[in-house]
């Protein structure tokens, strides 16, 4: 008997774009994802629908309890303080690294630059090269292991830095200062203030965010950038 099986480079498409809709929000939180609304959605076959949905509750975009219809994740306050402190923790060491060797990846000072760039047109639309100042800094350090666990995280990163800057709650102006700063100390080989810095830049965001979804914001939502200048 023949053996069937399931074209991995169609699935990758899949998953790809459905992590792009979860992201952007054209698939909200909540929204039930069946095998054959995805089948019909990228008029694909069963099995490759039921894989997709399989390696998209694995990432943790879906979530399927006791073999229900997966649902579009849902992040709340408590969710969202926790992934962003996993952030800090291991950004922080990175940070901390690479001020050490004085090292300043040209991919984030690039990085940055789009995010000027989008934020002089007046767009609030910076989560992919925010994304991407962050992983080229982790990146930088040449681990490969390190990488891969930052990368773990790197979805419902985006997604809770969609939701925060899809509400327009962060200026892309406090983006941009405080990440051009975090790369001056970088490059001063200043490892505690890049890391000072660095938990600063975090914590306005987690508390932002974690009040945008409903919890109660902590200090730090409301503590003036120490990047920008002060009257």
């Amino acid at each position: 008997m023949a053996r069937g099986i399931v074209v991995t480079s169609l699935v990758d498409a899949v998953v790809e774009d459905l992590r792009t809709l979860v992201v952007t929000g054209e698939l909200a939180p909540g929204t039930p994802l069946t095998e054959l609304d995805v089948a019909t959605r990228y008029d694909v076959a069963r099995a490759s629908a039921r894989a997709a949905i399989e390696r998209l509750t694995s990432d943790n975009v879906l979530v399927r309890a006791n073999h229900k219809t997966a649902r579009v994740v849902e992040l709340g306050p408590d969710d969202v303080r926790d992934i962003y402190r996993t952030r800090t923790y291991l950004e922080s060491e990175v940070l901390r690294r690479l001020a050490a060797r004085r090292l300043v990846p040209d991919a984030a000072r690039t990085a940055n630059a789009e995010i000027a760039a989008l934020w002089a047109a007046g767009s609030y639309a910076v989560v992919e090269p925010d994304m991407r100042f962050h992983t080229s800094l982790i990146d930088a350090l040449g681990s490969s292991r390190t990488s891969a666990v930052y990368h773990s995280l790197a979805f419902e990163v985006k997604l809770c830095m969609a939701q925060l800057q899809g509400r327009q709650r962060l200026s892309p102006a406090i983006i941009v200062a405080e990440h051009a700063r975090l790369l001056e100390l970088i490059g001063a080989g200043d490892a505690d203030g890049a890391a000072a810095m660095l938990d600063e830049h975090l914590a306005r965001a987690r508390e932002l965010l974690a009040a945008s979804l409903g919890g109660e914001a902590g200090p730090e939502a409301s503590l003036p950038s120490s990047a920008l200048p002060r009257d």
